[in-house]
């Protein structure tokens, strides 16, 4: 699955307008996360998962930068997300449908920070970009 032009546009724009918050909307997506599907905790058990933790803003963001890492290489993201598979599936053995809900929590987020940028064109760049970071998360498992 490959983006259109306008597609990348899209999400290149949108992300120039958030980086600034990137670190926040990580966050945040982790916290809708773990308390729309709980189950998902279950890799963090020696992390302080309450709302605001140090431990929870910091993994914030480094899902954040693993986004914007392929919003950066928008047109490699296999490349820009290959050490992360890699640690996902074979060291942290990460249920890969817990990548499908982390996009659909960080979908929720950028809309709810964003309203005036997520037309429903923004939408649907950002599901199919979020699609493809998902499925090169997982392709390891494979």
């Amino acid at each position: 699955m490959s983006l259109t032009t306008a597609e990348r546009t899209i999400i290149l724009a949108m992300w120039g307008k958030i980086a600034a918050q990137a670190d926040a909307i990580g966050s945040e997506a982790l916290e809708r996360l773990f308390t729309s599907f709980p189950q998902t905790k279950t890799y963090f058990p020696h992390f302080d998962l309450h709302a605001g933790s140090a431990q929870l803003r910091a993994h914030g963001a480094k899902v954040a930068a693993a986004v914007g890492d392929a919003v950066r290489s928008i047109d490699d993201v296999a490349r820009a997300l290959a050490p992360l598979s890699e640690l996902h599936a074979y060291v942290l053995r990460v249920d890969p449908v817990n990548f499908k809900l982390l996009s659909h929590c960080l979908l929720v987020t950028v809309a709810a920070r964003c309203p005036a940028d997520f037309t429903a064109d923004a939408h649907a760049a950002w599901d199919k970009f979020l699609s493809v970071v998902s499925a090169v998360l997982t392709e390891k498992y494979r």
